[in-house]
């Protein structure tokens, strides 16, 4: 598949799959996918003679697999599957199992290109990742909260270093957790580590560890910061600068920390999940001014509207535009952009997109069992059985809209003015 500056944004509808029927070889046809570039839907299907396969626009693959599950696009297009084989699971990519087979293999991740697929996997009762195919060198007795680098050459993940048996609690508190960076573990341990997370470039690794009963810190490869914390949350790298932002509690109240160095008071009920724009100058980040009062702030500054939970925080690249979601007790959606509520009320709305421009924003919401977008405020004049979140052109003008209309599945592309 092209990259978005080569897709089709011609204007107009396109029926690219008229009816979403079963064909007569199938038992049953799972939940669809759409590719990125909406000229392709997707399912996994149950034969009626046994075993599985996926239909691609309502043709099925050559080959077919005796399980399969976690069907996905990949960013460059490429169409992924779990499988087992022989007993044996394994990778599907567009039809084609990878030589490689292990016990078992899960959590497919993709490089920001799409060119590089990993995946967890499990052999002989050891854990560990594999890229394309190929596996760590080394496997662990456990890995988890893996992640891979934005080009895809690195991956990591929380390993665990040394054994335990059965209520150990001498060897819990030596600390048996760390970092593994493609296989190769931290020469540090800690009594628990959490959500590490690549720098842009892919080759540096920051963490949440846990180095007492009652002490947190920040970990970057390896090397724990110097101060001691009551809590910490997931560390992000400032893309600009490369250093380290991560919120931190102090005596009771939340704020965040930059390479160890407060840089939001701690004054918080709750702050967490903060973004930074590309250029490193503006940071947001959810937060709570009083325990079960949600909102947003930037640079330090809350913002003056509020909500018993606020997620999905996005930003701009340049810091231009933050947006979010909240609601009232998993009802009654609204979405906030700038300090400012979006008229209108959902059922379920979905994560902001906003245009590489920084001039739009879309969201998917659904109300009434019907879902369509509301784009800069506006609610697009049509609904759908279902719509998948939306992309803009790469100069903002248009969006892509990719939906079911009843059996139909629609590539539409709509002129953002216009929509």
């Amino acid at each position: 598949m092209h990259p978005p500056t080569l897709w089709n944004w011609e204007p107009g509808q396109r029926v690219i799959l008229s009816s979403m029927k079963a064909p007569e070889a199938s038992a049953w046809v799972e939940e669809p996918y759409a590719s990125p570039d909406g000229e392709s839907l997707a399912a996994l299907t149950t034969l009626t003679e046994g075993g599985c396969t996926a239909l691609v626009n309502g043709e099925p693959w050559e080959n077919t697999f005796e399980k399969g599950w976690h069907l996905r696009f990949s960013p460059d297009g490429r169409l992924t599957a779990v499988v087992q084989q022989d007993g044996m699971w394994t990778l599907a990519v567009d039809g084609e199992a990878w030589e490689e087979s292990y016990d078992y293999l899960w959590g497919t991740q993709f490089s920001t290109e799409g060119d590089v697929i990993a995946a967890c996997i499990q052999n002989g009762g050891e854990y560990g990742l594999c890229l394309e195919g190929t596996p760590w060198e080394t496997l662990f007795e456990n890995a988890n909260q893996p992640t891979l680098s934005a080009d895809g050459q690195s991956s990591a993940a929380v390993v665990q270093l040394a054994s335990l048996k059965p209520a150990d609690l001498d060897g819990f508190a030596a600390g048996v957790f760390g970092v593994a960076v493609d296989g190769q573990a931290w020469d540090a341990n800690f009594l628990n580590v959490w959500t590490p997370t690549f720098d842009p470039a892919g080759k540096r690794v920051a963490a949440q560890v846990r180095t007492t009963l009652y002490d947190y810190s920040i970990a970057v490869d390896g090397q724990k910061w110097a101060n001691d914390y009551g809590c910490v949350w997931e560390p992000r790298f400032n893309p600009a600068s490369g250093s380290v932002v991560a919120p931190v509690r102090v005596a009771g109240a939340w704020g965040l920390a930059q390479d160890d160095q407060i840089i939001w008071e701690p004054k918080f009920a709750q702050c967490w999940q903060q973004v930074i724009s590309q250029d490193g100058k503006n940071i947001a980040a959810i937060v709570a001014p009083q325990f079960g009062t949600f909102t947003v702030a930037v640079n330090g500054k809350p913002w003056g509207i509020t909500l018993p939970v606020v997620t999905d925080l996005v930003i701009g690249r340049q810091g231009e535009v933050v947006a979010a979601l909240g609601n009232t007790d998993n009802r009654d959606w609204r979405i906030m952009v700038d300090g400012k509520f979006w008229d209108g009320s959902w059922d379920m709305a979905w994560q902001p997109v906003i245009s590489a421009n920084g001039g739009h924003v879309a969201v998917k919401v659904e109300k009434a069992g019907r879902q369509t977008l509301v784009v800069n405020g506006r609610v697009y004049p049509r609904e759908f059985t279902k719509v998948w979140e939306p992309t803009f052109s790469p100069d903002g003008t248009k969006m892509l809209i990719r939906a079911l209309d009843k059996d139909a599945f629609l590539r539409i592309v709509a002129e953002v003015g216009r929509a």
